[in-house]
Parts: structure tokens; sequence; C-alpha cells
């Protein structure tokens, strides 16, 4: 096993009250609030140190000089240039937590006294030319830098009870088996892969489907079962397949359950846009039968996925894609 920070929010020791997000490489420009402390739970995961994140300015005045014109010179200039960096550092904080669902966002944060990153704002993709967020036809993870279309008759929750970016059907129906659960016909969600050591983009895909699987027709994620849980699965796709630019891997199953008509599941990964390239997980599941979507929209969705500002399809806006 990897001794490795897996990635999460930390503190940022910069910004008081603030995390910063630690995609297992390198920090990020992305912060949001930070998250209200747990009583109870494991030891948290200690983030790398990297340098102090400061905006270079001149060098502190000799004993004596602050009352001289050019000590005061030298205070406001600082001042300035650090009010500056705030700003930037809200404008970007609002990007990323309105591109994320209210329930809140990534891993636990980590232990106070975290070192803030020595990224800059810069790093971050532009935002020019990107699809508005609140755009209906559109789903933006700003945290993984890339867009996905959102077809005719699918939604956008403001809520969901996994805590990760989630496209769906806009009508539920009561779960087969299960007279407390409700299901929808088809969900797709985008995630950063972490809790792992895999880095091929083909053994993590192999390796997630199962996963996508239990949690979209065997249990729901207080454990009770749904579909009247899945029976049996046949493979019918792993390949590899290009992804917004990138070399990502998938592996399709469709899965026979103990009631209704079953489904389809799909574990879609490949490298992040921005930062490290940080695998992403993008998870299929369209239920079988006349009342779910056609197979070919799995497709479809994977081949408009695009990185944020991409100047050519405005990252994937103003394109409806029927189901």
């Amino acid at each position: 096993m990897s001794n490795a920070t897996p990635p999460g929010w930390y503190p940022d020791a910069a910004a008081p009250g603030t995390d910063r997000w630690w995609d297992g490489g390198a920090w990020t420009a992305h912060t949001r609030p930070a998250a209200a402390p747990q009583a109870f739970g494991p030891p948290q995961p200690v983030a790398p140190a990297p340098q102090d994140f400061r905006l270079p300015g001149p060098a502190a005045p000799a004993s004596g000089d602050g009352g001289t014109a050019s000590g005061r010179g030298a205070t406001r200039i600082v001042a300035l240039a650090v009010a500056g960096l705030i700003v930037v550092g809200a404008a970007v904080t609002g990007a990323v937590l309105l591109g994320r669902d209210d329930d809140g966002g990534r891993p636990e944060a980590g232990p106070s006294g975290s070192v803030a990153p020595t990224t800059t704002v810069t790093d971050t993709p532009s935002p020019t030319g990107s699809p508005a967020e609140d755009d209906p036809k559109v789903l933006v993870d700003q945290l993984n830098g890339i867009t996905l279309p959102i077809p005719d008759g699918w939604e956008k929750p403001d809520r969901t009870v996994e805590p990760v970016l989630t496209m769906r059907t806009v009508n539920s129906y009561a779960c087969p088996g299960s007279s407390s659960d409700f299901c929808y016909h088809a969900t797709v969600t985008s995630r950063i892969a972490s809790a792992t050591d895999i880095t091929s983009a083909k053994e993590l895909a192999e390796h997630d489907i199962a996963t996508a699987a239990d949690g979209a027709y065997e249990k729901n994620l207080v454990g009770n079962r749904i579909h009247g849980g899945i029976m049996s699965h046949k493979v019918l796709d792993s390949a590899s397949v290009s992804v917004a630019g990138r070399a990502g891997y998938q592996v399709r199953w469709r899965v026979e359950t103990g009631k209704g008509p079953g489904g389809y599941v799909q574990s879609l990964v490949f490298p992040s846009t921005i930062g490290t390239e940080s695998l992403i997980i993008v998870r299929y599941a369209f239920d079988a039968g006349p009342d779910g979507p056609p197979l070919s929209l799995m497709d479809t969705i994977t081949k408009a996925i695009r990185p944020i500002g991409d100047s050519a399809t405005s990252g994937g806006a103003g394109s409806s894609i029927a189901h």
C-alpha cells in the first residue's frame, strides 16, 4: 500500500475557516468553507506540507522605518496585493461551490495545521467560454474540469443521498422489492477516484464496476436490498475509449435482478483535465425494459464529455441530447 496522502479537503492555513483540495499529488486552487469538525471518527491523514502560499513582496523595513514614507508605501503595496488575492480566491471558491451538491463534497477535512498550497489561482482552468452552472442542459464538474450534457427528460438534483455530482431521469418509482426506497430509470454520476492506489484507468474500471452494480441494483447506502438483489451479470463491453481528449477505459455489465427488469451499469475511468490528472470515475446505471433509456445513450453521453472552457463546444453547453 502507498503512504501517499489520499485526495481530500484539508484546512488552508493561509485562510482560516477555509478548506483546500489536495488531489493526491499536488494542491489545487479549489477551496470551500471549512467543514464542521466531527466529534468522533478515525484519525485523519496528514496532508503534505508544501511551501507557504504567499505573494512575493518587498522585504520588511528595517527597525524604525515604519514611520517613513518608503516604509508606509511598502506596507500599502503588500496590503493591496493580499487584498487582491483574497478577492480572486473568493471568486474561485464561489465557482467551485456552485458546481457541487449542497450536501457537501469530498472526503473529510485533514488535521489543523496543514500548510497552504503553493499553486496559485492561475492554475485553475479559465472560466472564459465555460457554460453557466445553472444551465439545465449541462452538468459542470468544476473539481475535475469537465462538463457532461444532460439529456432531455433528465435533471441535476440539488440534493442527493450520495454526495457526488449527479444527473438522472426526472421521474422516480418505488424500487422493486422495497416499499420504502425510490429508484430512477437512469442515473449518471461523476466523482474523483479516492481511497485507492490504482493508477491505471483500465484496472480501476475493472475494479469499480462491481461497486457500481451493487450501488445501483443490489443495496442502497444504508444496506437495504433493492431490485431483489443481483442474481447474475454479463460483461457487454471492456475497452479503451477517448474521453475529453484523454485516454480512458470503460467496462459495461448487464445485470439480472431478483425483481424487476434489471439493468445496465458502466464504469468509465479517465484522467482529469486539470491538476495532476487524477483519475475520474463516471458511473452509469440504466434500467432495462421499456421504461429505461436506450443503451446507446451511454455512448452518446461519453462522446459529449468536454473539458471546461472547450472553445469548440462551449464545454458541451447548448447541445440538447434526446433520450
